[in-house]
């Protein structure tokens, strides 16, 4: 490799989804330097593990993103100026999975509305032909990496049949059809759950729009933990008021937080969640594995896992 490490900084921007003194102790044994740092360490640092981009970054020699996402972070300016940068894809097949399948049971077992019912000590049974079971269900899960994968297979556990849509139409483990990008609306015409897992990208933003939407069963439900530019939030808005569909959970949005006056949070059929689907208190270890994976091969001089630049 290009560079020698001898200092590995935790950014406290991690603090979001975990304490960065965590993450640094489990790499203290590491035989390097590993500290938690704010920005103003950065400069002091060959490498930093972080959640936000910062300007400094560009002046060390690798980053290792806590997320699979990388979509905020400058390819070009990386390139420039001989940034290594990695991410933490592979670590959040089962945890996102779970947290699908918990939106799909909420809605169909409709605990989403006892919990509602409870905050105002109101008994209420659904109507007879309301809930329903998952066995014998269809989802369709559009992008069939990491994420796409822990998800059909948790919901395949459930009895699910999952179809899957990619960039090319070769078969993915897991899923019991496999659609082609460009056969997109023949793949959710008539799944019962649409699930977007794909990363944030030019082709991907605003995949999810108008002409989606209304190319979807008007009883399906659409769950989103990819990222929020990937769908058209007004056209996905215009869709659940107009009952063009049975409703939603929602993970990320296109601006976070969500804004107090979206209609998004007073709709019934309407879930969500503060961007955390892939939360576990064993996040920081996950990471930490790629971490220390990474730094033994670069003393190796072998290639970075999950090298993204």
């Amino acid at each position: 490799m290009e560079f020698e490490l001898e200092r590995l900084g935790v950014h406290e921007s991690v603090d979001a989804v975990f304490p960065p003194g965590e993450l640094a102790a489990s790499l203290a044994d590491l035989p390097i330097e590993v500290a938690v740092i704010d920005d103003d360490g950065i400069p002091s640092c060959d490498a930093v593990v972080t959640l936000e981009h910062r300007e400094a970054f560009l002046e060390v020699d690798w980053v290792h993103s806590i997320q699979a996402g990388v979509d905020r972070f400058p390819f070009d300016a990386f390139e420039a100026a001989d940034v290594i940068l990695t991410n933490s894809t592979g670590i959040h097949d089962r945890t996102v999975g779970e947290t699908v399948a918990g939106y799909l049971l909420l809605f169909a077992r409709r605990l989403h509305d006892y919990v509602a019912n409870q905050q105002e000590r109101r008994w209420d049974r659904p109507e007879w032909d309301e809930a329903f079971t998952l066995p014998g269900s269809s989802a369709c899960v559009v992008g069939t990496g990491t994420l796409g994968r822990g998800v059909a297979e948790t919901l395949g556990g459930l009895g699910v049949r999952v179809t899957g849509v990619r960039r090319s139409g070769d078969p993915v483990p897991g899923f019991d059809e496999i659609y082609a990008n460009d056969r997109l609306f023949e793949a959710i015409a008539d799944a019962e759950f649409v699930i977007v897992t794909v990363p944030l990208t030019d082709e991907t933003r605003h995949l999810f729009d108008a002409e989606a939407f209304d190319a979807m069963r008007d009883d399906a439900y659409f769950v989103n933990v990819a990222r929020g530019p990937v769908v058209d939030e007004p056209a996905l808005i215009d869709a659940l008021e107009g009952d063009a569909l049975a409703g939603a959970a929602l993970d990320v949005f296109e601006e976070e937080p969500l804004p107090k006056d979206s209609p998004l949070w007073g709709m019934d059929e309407v879930i969500i969640s503060p961007h955390c689907a892939a939360y576990t208190r064993d996040y920081f270890r996950d990471v930490g594995e790629i971490v220390r994976e990474n730094v033994d091969r670069l003393a190796a001089d072998e290639e970075f896992h999950n090298r993204v630049i």
